[in-house]
């Protein structure tokens, strides 16, 4: 039955049950009495209830709707309104999870275009500055050392200054072309990487563990730079937001196989903090390979996140290099 034939059948009950109320023995005084004035009012009320009631059980699957369409997030896919009934509330269902659907996709085919060309930008600019910028500091170390062997010691004592800073200043060049572009995954694989990555991350404040249980399924080249790429902001909101002084970074398998990172650190935990560019764009690399980002708390306080990366198959070989 359609929305409007429902909603119609339900006043004409009501105003049925008036008529006949008016056709009957009862009648009313000129003036109104106060008992039959009473009455009418009571009879009132009852109607208006009534009509009330048949009309939030009419418009309930809208109501359902429309909340499902306010919480609908892209980011969170795989969440859908049940449909219940026949009609057009039962067709509008259907249309809304259909279009949540192709929303998914093409939400998730356009940050995938994104992200690639943001990983092909990283790795250009990773590039430049090992080829350019870093063989100009080295150049430039070089050149201060040879005039620092032939001036005055009183000179050579400010040179060497300069090159303790041009070659922090080198180290730090290359730390961040690391970052950009992580080599280490490419040519050693994702376990290296990781341990590599805590190892960056440790500091007298912050000490990084990694745990990796041996026999993983290996993973395709996508599913490890998503791992990583997670991996490394999830450490990053540890060092700069959480205050922990102890983070861990584990990979073990899932029981229905596929592969789950965990990174948990003790700090002071999310709270009501809103979500950031960074978690988002986990959540966004997340969607590329159908995997599930779930963020909280930890069993012992702090902040966890985990990453679920679903298996390829059967076919999925153990051990991956490193």
């Amino acid at each position: 039955m359609s929305l409007f034939w429902r909603i119609f059948l339900l006043n004409a009950a009501v105003l049925v049950v008036a008529v006949l109320l008016l056709l009957g023995p009862v009648t009313v005084s000129t003036p109104v009495l106060l008992g039959e004035a009473l009455v009418l009012i009571a009879g009132l009320v009852a109607m208006l209830t009534a009509n009330a009631a048949l009309l939030r059980f009419g418009l309930a699957p809208l109501q359902r709707l429309s909340r499902a369409m306010a919480t609908a997030d892209l980011l969170q896919p795989g969440h859908r309104t049940e449909v219940v009934g026949t009609g057009e509330i039962a067709e509008l269902t259907t249309t809304f999870n259909a279009m949540l659907s192709r929303l998914e996709a093409e939400r998730a085919t356009s940050a995938g275009r994104v992200l690639s060309a943001q990983e092909a930008e990283r790795r250009r600019i990773a590039q430049e500055l090992h080829d350019e910028v870093g063989q100009t500091l080295t150049a430039v170390l070089l050149q201060l050392k040879h005039t620092a062997d032939q001036v005055p010691e009183p000179v050579r004592a400010d040179l060497h200054q300069a090159q303790e800073t041009t070659r922090a200043g080198l180290d730090e060049i290359r730390r961040i072309a690391r970052r950009l572009r992580p080599g280490v995954l490419e040519e050693l694989g994702l376990h290296s990487a990781l341990r590599a990555l805590a190892a960056e991350f440790t500091t007298s404040r912050l000490g990084a563990t990694t745990h990796i249980t041996p026999g993983l399924p290996r993973l395709d080249q996508d599913a490890e730079l998503v791992v990583y790429r997670v991996a490394q902001e999830a450490l990053t909101n540890t060092a700069r937001h959480s205050g922990a002084d102890s983070v861990e970074v584990h990979l073990r398998p899932l029981p229905r196989g596929g592969v789950a990172l965990l990174v948990r650190d003790n700090g002071k935990g999310l709270r009501d903090a809103p979500e950031g560019a960074g978690i988002r764009g986990m959540r966004e690399r997340t969607l590329l390979i159908g995997a599930e980002l779930v963020l909280g708390a930890g069993p012992h306080g702090g902040t966890q996140v985990r990453l679920n990366v679903p298996g390829t198959g059967p076919e999925d070989r153990p051990g991956s290099p490193g």
